[in-house]
């Protein structure tokens, strides 16, 4: 059974504010981003475990086409999308979030 996927507010505000700011320099680049993320959630679904932590129980996965990395803590019945987080960042950041 598929755990539930459930991204924390802050999480979907960066996926918007991201598929925004690629839709803005060339049109439907932002979609073929959201598309990529989307692949990518189906991705941790199908085998959360799959993928390495990156900090205790914090996982990461790296988008293949765009630089940002998703963030996420695999629990017992859902698996909790931290962040969508460009690459070039402060992973640091992420520490309150989990």
């Amino acid at each position: 059974m598929k755990r539930k996927l459930v991204l924390r507010p802050i999480a979907r505000e960066e996926l918007d504010q991201a598929v925004a700011w690629y839709e803005s320099h060339q049109p439907d680049l932002g979609r073929q981003f959201r598309e990529e993320v989307e692949s990518h959630l189906s991705k941790i679904q199908d085998a959360p475990e799959r993928y390495p932590r990156h900090r205790e129980n914090v996982r990461r996965i790296v988008l293949r086409r765009f630089p940002y990395l998703i963030y996420y803590l695999v629990e017992k019945q859902r698996i909790v999308i931290l962040a969508v987080f460009h690459a070039k960042r402060n992973s640091e950041t992420l520490r309150s979030r989990a």
